[in-house]
């Protein structure tokens, strides 16, 4: 009892204590006095701990990229042309209403002062182009004397006839001073003819550039058009015109030139001559099975009626004539809309959907007749004359052609962007094939589709095979927290070459802004479908072993070659290779026959709202 009691107070004496202490207090006393120096160091490496760890990262908010939209069209705006400029300010003579004289050698300096109170409104690239040439060329070119060339009334005929190449003739209107006019009138024949002369080089002018790039500027109908807009010389296509043999022929030739624009203008005057025939509608969602009742079955009946060959007519002309519009769809009815079907090209299953529902609808002559102009409009933001070297790919038709001197060599089906994720409409050109290529994962792809799924199965890239990069730097996806990435995070993914990967075996490279290529792919069963808009909106190829070779102008035995020794490789083309990733729901196939395509991403009812707002501004 006596060792207890003189241990306390050697502790008081040793820490100095001398007044009462709280509970607590002297708890912490006794801890600090007996732990062990392990007890102690651990408790030191914990605080230590605690002062050095970083906040927890911050969970970011799912990201999603969008691709690019459609915008409310804006035409160009038309301005007044500035004859002012060109006009003489000081009449150094009366004019003499009873006499010619003004009208004589230097009738287009007399009749300058007129031009003070001409208003004409042209598109801005014209209204200067005009004034530039006049400035230059203080001449007339359409009139001669007291009276109207022929060569302007030559170049009045293809502005009237600018309907039958796609143009509108009412952008170009100009009335033609009569032949007969007072001569006692010398001042207002002068006036009208002075009027009349730069009222048709402005109409000229309007033609010219309309012809050359189109009415509607592209890229202000969505971020999937991408084209520099052009722009001629009309000052010096003025001044070309009025030295010409034949004006009015190299006014027509401001139109695209060749077989595919020559096939369209024909197909135009052919549809206009033929007599439009009413279809017959059937209900947009109709979904009709064997053994099923709907009220839609007697339009079936009548549009298969009118769009079956002879021949099925002839087979089951019982039924046509017996048939008294029953919704109830027999067997009998069954057997009729299968026939149809096989003879239409599509799966005979008596099914009537959205496939038999377009083939029995089909197209009037008026629609196609848009079809056509909504194509010759497409066909003027191409160059003017396409190269004899080409690949063209038709996204409505699902096809990609190779061209050489002119001719189809090789063309093959294609797949093409889904709708969430439309192929771009471009012109670039092909440089390089890389074999066993890499495929870089688009940002959008990551974002939108990876990202989600790593951030519940980090190491998901991990198990595919695929490479992730994190500042530049290679890292396994496992170890990257997938919830505080965001756009700022330079995350990047790439599948290395191999059977599985998303390109195949090869890539055709024409490096753009929309990461858009050709390639092979390892889902071949998606080119047995009609409708091929399934890829994120690159162009796979069907048989990209042929279109390779071509561009390089190699053998296929000489790319697979290349691709054989499962080595990433590039070769570059000799020469690249204009590739124009196109969007036409009408073009000429090879025989110059006009096809007809669905408009697959609603782009047509897009250009006809540009057109419209174009034709509405111009006539305000």
């Amino acid at each position: 009892m006596r060792t207890g009691v003189a241990m306390i107070a050697i502790a008081v004496t040793f820490t100095g204590v001398v007044a009462p202490t709280p509970p607590v207090q002297a708890q912490g006393l006794l801890d600090a006095l007996f732990k062990s120096p392990a007890q102690r160091k651990r408790e030191q490496a914990a605080q230590e701990r605690a002062r050095q760890k970083v906040a927890a990262p911050k969970r970011v908010k799912q990201v999603r990229i969008s691709g690019p939209s459609y915008h409310r069209y804006k035409p160009d705006t038309l301005v007044q042309v500035a004859f002012s400029e060109i006009a003489d300010p000081v009449v150094t003579a009366g004019i003499d209403d009873m006499g010619l004289a003004p009208l004589g050698i230097d009738a287009f300096a007399e009749g300058r002062p007129a031009l003070a109170e001409l208003s004409v409104r042209a598109l801005p690239e014209v209204a200067k182009a005009v004034i530039d040439h006049y400035s230059v060329h203080p001449d007339y070119v359409w009139v001669a004397g007291t009276a109207v060339t022929d060569r302007a009334r030559a170049v009045i005929e293809v502005l009237d006839a600018a309907d039958t190449v796609g143009l509108s003739a009412a952008d170009y209107k100009v009335e033609v001073p009569a032949d007969a006019f007072d001569v006692t009138q010398g001042t207002e024949r002068q006036k009208e003819l002075m009027a009349f002369e730069m009222k048709l080089s402005v109409a000229v002018a309007s033609y010219i550039l309309d012809a050359t790039r189109g009415r509607v500027d592209p890229n202000r109908i969505s971020g999937y058009h991408d084209f520099k807009r052009k722009s001629p010389d009309l000052v010096k296509q003025l001044e070309a015109l009025s030295k010409a043999d034949d004006p009015a022929a190299a006014l027509l030739a401001q139109n695209p030139q060749g077989a595919h624009f020559e096939a369209l203008t024909a197909e135009l005057k052919r549809l206009q001559d033929l007599d439009d025939v009413a279809r017959i509608e059937i209900a947009p969602n109709v979904m009709l099975r064997p053994g099923q009742s709907d009220p839609e079955l007697a339009n079936v009946m009548a549009a298969i009626e009118k769009k079956g060959s002879d021949a099925l007519k002839t087979d089951h002309a019982l039924l046509f004539a017996s048939y008294a519009g029953k919704p109830e769809y027999d067997q009998e009815l069954v057997a009729l809309v299968k026939a149809f079907q096989k003879e239409a090209g599509l799966k005979p299953d008596g099914i009537v959907g959205p496939a038999t529902r377009r083939a029995l609808v089909g197209i009037t002559n008026e629609d196609r007749i848009e079809k056509v102009r909504l194509a010759m409009e497409r066909a003027r933001w191409l160059p003017g004359v396409l190269a004899s070297r080409r690949v063209f790919i038709n996204q409505p038709a699902y096809t990609a052609t190779y061209f050489d001197e002119g001719k189809s060599e090789l063309s093959m089906r294609v797949v093409v962007g889904k709708r969430s994720n439309q192929t771009n409409f471009f012109d670039d050109e092909i440089e390089l094939v890389e074999f066993n290529p890499y495929w870089g994962v688009p940002q959008s792809i990551i974002f939108n589709e990876m990202v989600p799924k790593l951030r519940s199965d980090p190491s998901y890239l991990d198990r595919l095979g695929y490479e992730v990069t994190a500042g530049g730097k290679r890292v396994a996806s496992r170890n990257i927290n997938w919830s505080t990435v965001g756009r700022s995070s330079n995350i990047g993914v790439r599948q290395p070459p191999s059977s599985s990967n998303a390109l195949g075996e090869l890539k055709i490279l024409f490096p753009n802004r929309h990461a858009i290529y050709m390639h092979d792919t390892p889902s071949k069963s998606l080119f047995e479908r009609d409708t091929r808009a399934f890829s994120h909106g690159c162009i796979r190829l069907q048989d990209p072993r042929a279109m390779a070779a071509k561009v390089l102008g190699s053998s296929v035995d000489e790319i697979g070659s290349h691709i054989a020794g499962g080595q990433n490789k590039r070769v570059e083309l000799t020469s690249k290779i204009p590739v124009h990733v196109a969007y036409f729901t009408a073009w000429p196939d090879d025989s110059g026959k006009v096809e007809y395509f669905a408009d697959i991403y609603g782009r047509d009812g897009y250009l006809r709202k540009a057109i419209d707002a174009t034709e509405d501004a111009r006539s305000s």
